[in-house]
């Protein structure tokens, strides 16, 4: 692999006699991975739904190292959510921010979904997860990854954080930054990073980070939490920004990272760095605490669908997931267009805030009569269905089913297609078939 020469000066000055260790790492395969989802299953679970072996991580509990070949995305286990395909050192992010369930998080450079996914399943369904992605052409990803691994309880936003952050001041308990960066713990993995860097991009990459960190410092509330994170080596982009921050927000405190993983960031010890050597690609993470006040200053969300529509709509939940509806008491819903969504509990006020989507989707409008969409059973366990089909995983009826194919089946009306205990969508079931109901563009074409 050819790496740029000022990179390489700048690692060997950095790492000192460290540095013969980290440029054999690029002699080596890049470290691969998938991480688990509870949402879906145990790890039991999902050891039995893959063709290849797991090996711990120090990163995340649900964190694995992989050898996997090509294909991975055709997997039965992958179209029904059971993991996510990420290279184990990514997870520590989520690690040190520690979400609990009940709290309301922030992911602010979310796409393509690996760090949001991950915390969807930390609050597993109660909560807010806030999921944005500035980039419009990315943020497809990010909800397709958050309605794959069933995020019930999750908002995808599409804006800049200078636009966003205002209308969320104070509201969230905890947020992760995980930063747009120079790339450098990406370069093992693709070439072209390391044909795209330059001094002047770290330089560059450094100030958009100090801004977003900025623009997040003011949506976190008194005692939350700022997780910063990059995937470089750079130490402007990583210290140097940090030491900015801190210099500029007096309201925010560093906090040491307890973490086994990594080593001690290379200023005040705080924070944690990863290299090649010590088991990741390469990251960077750095936590803060707001102990200044701020007071919050997001609306409350009324744009509450009612009337005859959502009667229709809470009779048709009723239908799939009688078990679900006894624990849901009075379900919130909205309607977008043709479609309309189950909301989170709790939601702030979202008129100009870019919001692509709220919640789970519930169905679509289609003149007098509601069709269910998968996003709704992508978000319920096989036990809260009325009617399910239970499938292994390496059996040729899940694979007929995910190229779009009908199977036989003895039932009626909508019916949860499951695969070793996690639904991975539906069909509509009549006269011994079950037509295929999965998305067109998720199926597998061979």
């Amino acid at each position: 692999m050819n790496l740029p020469g000022e990179f390489l000066s700048r690692m060997e000055a950095q790492l000192g006699s460290e540095y013969p260790a980290f440029l054999a790492s690029y002699e080596r395969p890049a470290y691969r991975g998938v991480r688990l989802n509870p949402l879906k299953c145990g790890e039991k679970t999902l050891r039995e739904s893959l063709p290849f072996e797991l090996l711990p991580s120090p990163f995340s509990k649900y964190s694995f190292y992989a050898d996997y070949r090509e294909g991975l995305g055709k997997l039965p286990a992958h179209h029904a959510g059971m993991f996510y395909s990420q290279e184990p050192s990514a997870s520590s992010a989520v690690t040190v921010l520690d979400p609990r369930p009940g709290e309301r998080i922030l992911d602010l450079c979310a796409a393509p979904g690996g760090k949001s996914t991950q915390i969807a399943g930390a609050l597993m369904g109660n909560g807010l997860l806030w999921a944005n992605e500035p980039v419009r052409q990315r943020a497809g990803a990010l909800m397709s990854n958050l309605e794959r691994l069933g995020a019930r309880n999750a908002v995808v936003s599409c804006a800049y954080p200078e636009r966003l952050c205002p209308g969320l001041t104070g509201y969230f308990h905890r947020v992760l930054v995980d930063a747009p960066c120079s790339g450098e713990g990406m370069f093992r993995r693709e070439e072209r990073a390391a044909k795209e860097w330059s001094p002047q991009g770290v330089e560059a990459c450094a100030r958009r980070q100090l801004g977003i960190l900025d623009q997040a410092a003011g949506t976190i509330m008194e005692g939350g939490v700022l997780v910063y994170s990059t995937c470089t080596f750079s130490y402007a982009e990583n210290e140097g920004v940090v030491r900015e921050f801190l210099r500029g927000h007096p309201e925010f405190e560093q906090e040491k990272i307890p973490a086994a993983f990594g080593r001690e960031d290379m200023d005040r010890g705080l924070g944690r760095r990863i290299y090649p050597m010590d088991g990741g690609e390469g990251h960077f993470v750095a936590r803060f605490r707001r102990v200044g006040e701020n007071t919050c200053r997001a609306g409350e969300h009324r744009d509450i669908l009612k009337g005859v529509p959502a009667q229709k709509a809470r009779e048709l939940m009723r239908q799939l997931f009688p078990e679900d509806m006894e624990d849901m008491g009075d379900i919130r819903l909205a309607q977008a267009r043709d479609r309309i969504f189950l909301l989170p509990g709790e939601l702030p006020e979202l008129s100009g805030l870019s919001v692509l989507r709220a919640g789970a989707e519930l169905c679509e409008v289609r003149q007098s009569r509601l069709e269910p969409s998968h996003g709704i059973f992508m978000c319920h366990r096989p036990e809260d269905c009325r009617n399910r089909l239970e499938l292994p995983a390496d059996g040729p009826e899940i694979l007929e089913y995910l190229r779009g194919g009908e199977l036989d089946f003895e039932g009626a009306g909508y019916t949860a297609v499951c695969v070793n205990g996690a639904v991975t969508g539906f069909g509509k079931a009549s006269g011994g078939r079950l037509k295929n109901r999965y998305p067109k563009g998720l199926r597998n074409l061979n």
